[in-house]
């Protein structure tokens, strides 16, 4: 088990309060408790997926749609452990707010939380050591936890990428496009790999294994082909988590684009989500505006944007 720790010494805030640092009764906790406020804020971290949704699970299930990329990755994590950190922050006895990072080497993506809970926790990290390479997440908080991240760390955050949150109302339109949606296949495994790297390049993240993704996510039933005569279009589908269902990956090869086989398949995906009583959500790249136009065609209303900063 690795313990990252930070630096157990009374320092002094600019509000000339002590913060009051304390460690937890179990090894992959560490506690650190900020008193510069009407409410003390303690900020914990884990290595233990299930410890964090036993501190901060209600607080996410509060908030599903808000909260779904980090909850959806917490179950995930539990099922099939990955090295990560998570931090939790109370604001007197409630939770605040919550930040996650697994891999190791991935940003960190962080829960809404008041502009004090994310000064509080970007000094627990940055007093911890930890090098964040950037964080994700709903763009107020994010722009101001990459705003004191560089006066902290002394380090540049520069943002790459702005996105919105949609939540689907119901099904009022589906593309026309040739071809049906049918669930993936081990025969479609080789694409499918193939597609989910240049679907990392595209969006940035060339570093992770698209082949143990696949892997993964295939026996599961995440993986969603547009088949038209042949395999043209992709898309994925998370864990169900408080009743909320993520569509995401979509993706289609530069030289099958233009026929609708994208779109077709998010509104049929969506419809079969809904009639198994759960919620659709997408996240979508503001910098492409034919994507955001479908999927409010389609029914999908917006709930949030959200920002990715790169820290250098």
């Amino acid at each position: 088990m690795t313990v990252w720790g930070f630096k157990a010494a009374v320092k002094e805030k600019n509000t000339g309060k002590n913060a009051r640092v304390t460690r937890a009764g179990s090894v992959e906790e560490h506690r650190q408790e900020c008193l510069c406020h009407d409410m003390p804020i303690q900020v914990t971290f884990f290595d233990n997926p299930t410890r964090v949704l036993a501190e901060a699970g209600a607080f996410l299930a509060s908030e599903p749609v808000l909260h779904n990329i980090i909850l959806t990755l917490l179950h995930a994590r539990v099922a099939q452990p990955v090295p990560g950190r998570y931090w939790a922050a109370r604001n007197g006895e409630d939770v605040a707010g919550v930040v996650f990072q697994s891999p190791l080497n991935f940003a960190a993506t962080i829960t809404p939380m008041p502009a004090d809970v994310v000064v509080a926790m970007v000094d627990l990290i940055v007093d911890s050591g930890v090098d964040l390479p950037g964080v994700n997440g709903e763009a107020a908080t994010t722009a101001r936890f990459a705003g004191h991240w560089t006066e902290r760390s002394k380090s540049a955050a520069v943002p790459f990428q702005g996105l919105r949150l949609y939540e689907l109302v119901e099904v009022r339109y589906r593309p026309e496009a040739s071809g049906r949606l049918r669930q993936a296949v081990p025969g479609d495994r080789e694409i499918l790999v193939e597609w989910v790297r240049r679907f990392q390049i595209e969006i940035g993240e060339q570093h992770s294994e698209a082949a143990a993704m696949v892997d993964q996510w295939l026996p599961a039933g995440y993986l969603w082909i547009w088949d038209d005569g042949e395999p043209v279009s992709m898309a994925v589908t998370r864990e169900a988590v408080e009743g909320v269902v993520r569509v995401a990956g979509v993706y289609t090869p530069a030289a099958k684009r233009n026929r609708g086989y994208a779109g077709a398949s998010v509104s049929d995906l969506s419809k079969q989500i809904c009639n198994n009583g759960h919620r659709p959500i997408l996240y979508t790249d503001l910098g492409n505006p034919t994507s955001n136009s479908i999927y409010r065609r389609i029914g999908y209303r917006a709930v949030a944007e959200a920002l990715r900063y790169r820290f250098e």
